[in-house]
């Protein structure tokens, strides 16, 4: 009797794989356990096992897999369900949801190993980087491709490789790597015969004259009397403050004995504190909550900046917590993240488990092992989008705080999903609840709520009473006219800035551009230099004094003259966060300014470092760009400085208006968070636009109604569902006729609903042209007919020779 398993292979092919396995294997394996199996000519790749059956596949003759992994399953069959639907909602394989989801260090990938045939002696038909190579062998045998690369210089190693199994001088073999490994710290104990006290009596005695070790050995019993715990290695070196060799010289001598442990890398502090009283406001907010949830799974929570919010996410999770379920914490920003671990660890001590991108592979690992076990250090997972894909087993709540965040949007690569509609998901096939919270909540949740889809519960007053921030419009093409401003700053806003250093309180600035200047010009000729990569001027970083791309990465330093006319009159137009530190050490030499965006913030800890320093009160002048505006809880902040408003409110995409709202609002409610009311002052061209005005007055309800109006009016979110498609290619006229063929088919199945082709505005990046299709689905056909529609169009797209090279690529709900 023959027994075949279905795979899910990590690569983005739309069908599972079916493979040959032994009735002893068949007994063995389970769904969601890992296997090697073999792929295409050499490779070998990491499965997981999806379904175990007796058909044998009709199109090919089935591979024997290579081996298994596992002993147990290490996802579990809910985890796979919400890994289907997104499959199937944003219209990509399984294989790519694996992929994002199961972290890399699982993802066992084979690598070819290249070893030298000792029986070669022909030497002398070898040469140029095939001698190198063979002479690296000698020296050390295997290499892998990487190795041979380096020692070559080059990328494309197949040249040389082939040339050198073409005269038998090396061979390939294939062997797969596990990327996990445990964390082994080293203790240190005494030899088991110095637990008898005479033998130790006279060991002390034997070594009073290596005064050192002796000094060891007495540092030893110390420890173990204070800590009464295995005493680290690395511990008692520092404790004694000697070098490694004087303990060395103790294992040698066979007094202390060395052994290994394996520790986990997640080390969360124990400690619990009470969970803070909540005022009158938060209490009714709570109640209200907990009605909503007894009828409705999912509830919408808009609570003003400063209103206490996470004090009433914290009652909800200790609720859940007592009741043995699991919580998933959704932040958008790992930054946030940072923040809210030292609030909540306070309250649930080693219960949390955190999972971000900033953590290396085997921290990850560790995560999702201890949730997989359903241990008690991982019944709070506090995370980024990534965290929805993990295995829970028993979820009983989900928070996804700051709801309206773009940052909750995969854009690259697949699976493009949305975190907050992943969760929402995810939370029905557990029978959880879920919580959005937010101050300024998205178009779509608010348009939820209003039909009754999601509870919807306000809380408008901010904690301990204190008035929201007073907002104040600043006209610079006044300012500028009148000669009043110093650099990128008003005449106001320099007041302001001085009035709050002088009260020794702390100032936000925010500007939502990086880097020093966006485009570098010469005033002779006009000519900007552009990345050779990319169709996008550079952007000028003066720190390292080079112009850099921030599609690809490419950089260059800043040239002497231009390009194009060779005159030395290159200046820079525009400004970004790292111009305005530089213009600030200028106008405050007495004030520490720090900068916080994607530049500074790339270590591990970056966010950490700069997120203390200023709550210590270390930085006085902080200049951000949107990192700053998600949650962020500085007491001593009296001032917030929006720099620009006008960039993000001319931004071209239907939801500028709403965005430009949500991140002024949320910026401005930095401000003025403990006792004094804050200020804030937004510099503007145009100080009577609508959004602006909005936002000095706090009103949502009146920029949620004329988006609502806007929306249905030319059909958008939230009255229609969106698909974008891209298509790449390094061929410009081949990208072009493929646009032109997608275009026409989908307008004769979707009519006028269909926007584009056109190029966007970075019509090349990488060197890969770019054209764009949006498809705004019809409300009178299903969702799920529209996207098999799409689908069997792109069947056809990709079954057309000319082509098939042009990388087509599916978003849903692509804002």
């Amino acid at each position: 009797m023959q027994f075949f398993i279905d795979v899910i292979l990590p690569i983005p092919l739309q069908k599972l794989f079916t493979y040959e396995i032994t009735p002893a294997e068949a007994e063995f394996l389970q769904k969601g356990m890992r296997v090697t199996v073999p792929f295409g000519k050499t490779k070998i790749y990491t499965a997981l096992v999806y379904e175990i059956h007796q058909n044998a596949p009709k199109a090919y003759e089935a591979k024997e897999i290579h081996q298994i992994l596992d002993e147990a399953p290490i996802i579990t069959q809910l985890q796979l369900n919400n890994w289907q639907w997104i499959a199937n909602y944003y219209m990509c394989s399984l294989g790519e949801v694996m992929r994002a989801a199961i972290p890399a260090a699982f993802l066992l990938e084979s690598e070819t190993l290249v070893m030298l045939n000792e029986k070669f002696d022909n030497q002398k038909a070898l040469e140029g980087d095939a001698y190198l190579v063979f002479e690296a062998l000698q020296q050390q045998s295997p290499l892998n491709v990487h190795n041979i690369s380096q020692i070559t210089n080059k990328k494309n190693t197949y040249k040389v490789l082939s040339e050198l199994i073409k005269v038998e001088a090396i061979f390939l073999k294939e062997e797969v790597f596990e990327r996990y490994k445990p964390k082994l710290v080293k203790y240190v104990r005494l030899q088991k015969q110095y637990e008898n006290q005479a033998q130790l009596n006279n060991l002390l005695n034997s070594m009073q004259r290596a005064k050192k070790q002796y000094e060891v050995i007495l540092n030893y019993f110390s420890l173990q009397a204070q800590t009464k715990k295995p005493i680290k290695l690395k511990l008692l070196q520092e404790y004694s403050s000697v070098s490694h060799s004087v303990i060395t010289a103790l294992i040698d001598k066979q007094i202390f004995e060395i052994y290994t442990q394996q520790e986990d890398r997640i080390l969360n502090k124990g400690l619990k504190n009470e969970l803070k009283e909540l005022n009158l406001d938060q209490i009714d907010a709570l109640e209200q909550i907990q009605a909503n949830f007894k009828e409705k799974d999912i509830a919408l929570f808009q609570g003003i900046t400063s209103s206490g919010k996470t004090e009433i996410y914290a009652h909800l999770i200790k609720e859940t917590v007592n009741q043995g379920k699991q919580v998933l914490y959704l932040l958008p920003e790992i930054a946030l993240t940072t923040q809210i671990i030292s609030r909540l660890q306070n309250y649930f001590g080693d219960k949390i488990s955190v999972f971000h991108s900033k953590y290396s592979i085997n921290e990850r690992v560790e995560v999702w092992n201890n949730l997989l076990h359903q241990k008690s250090k991982a019944q709070i997972i506090l995370g980024a989008r990534s965290s929805v894909l993990l295995p829970y087993t028993n979820l009983g709540l989900v928070i996804v705080d700051e709801e309206h965040e773009t940052s909750f949007k995969q854009f690259d690569p697949a699976p493009r999903y949305h975190a907050r509609d992943t969760a929402i998901v995810l939370a029905k096939m557990h029978n959880a609840k879920v919580l959005l919270g937010s101050a300024t909540p998205s178009v779509e949740s608010f348009y939820n709520a209003q039909q009754n889809k999601y509870g919807y519960v306000k809380l408008d007053r901010r904690f301990g009473n204190v008035l929201l921030p007073e907002i104040e419009l600043i006209d610079i093409k006044e300012k500028h006219r009148k000669k009043r401003m110093t650099g990128h700053f008003s005449d106001r806003l320099l007041d302001m800035i001085k009035e709050a250093l002088q009260e020794k309180e702390q100032v936000i600035l925010f500007q939502n551009r990086r880097g020093y200047a966006p485009i570098v010009e010469c005033t002779t000729c006009g000519v900007a230099p552009q990345c050779p990569n990319c169709d996008v001027s550079l952007t000028y970083h003066k720190y390292t004094n080079a112009l850099k791309c921030h599609y690809c990465g490419f950089q260059r330093e800043l040239p002497k003259t231009c390009p194009a006319c060779e005159n030395p009159t290159l200046d820079s137009k525009g400004f970004g966060t790292e111009q305005i530190e530089l213009e600030l050490i200028n106008l405050f030499p007495e004030a520490k300014i720090g900068r916080m965006d994607l530049d500074t913030t790339r270590g591990k800890y970056g966010y950490e470092k700069i997120i203390e320093s200023f709550q210590s009160g270390e930085v006085d002048i902080l200049v951000g760009t949107q990192m700053l505006s998600k949650g962020l809880d500085f007491s001593n902040v009296s001032l917030v400085g929006i720099l620009n408003a006008d960039n993000m409110l001319n931004f071209p995409d239907f939801r500028a208006h709403e965005r430009s709202f949500q991140l002024m609002v949320q910026v401005s409610g930095r401000a003025g968070r403990a006792k004094k009311r804050g200020k804030v002052g937004i510099q503007t061209f145009n100080p009577y636009h609508q959004i602006l005005q909005q936002v000095t007055t706090n009103n949502y309800a009146q920029m949620f109604k004329e988006q609502c109006d806007e929306r249905y009016q030319f059909h958008y979110p939230p009255f229609v569902r969106m698909v974008k498609i891209t298509l790449k290619h390094r061929d410009f006229n081949r990208v072009d006729n493929a646009a032109n063929w997608l275009g026409k088919s989908l307008v004769n199945s979707f009519g006028n609903h269909v926007l584009g082709p056109t190029s966007p505005s970075v019509s090349r990046i990488r060197n890969l042209h770019l054209k764009t299709l949006l498809i705004k689905l019809p409300t009178n056909k299903s969702v799920h007919q529209s996207k098999e529609i799409i689908q069997k169009i792109k069947d056809s797209f990709q079954s057309i020779a000319e082509y098939r090279s042009v990388r087509f690529i599916l978003d849903v709900d692509n804002y």
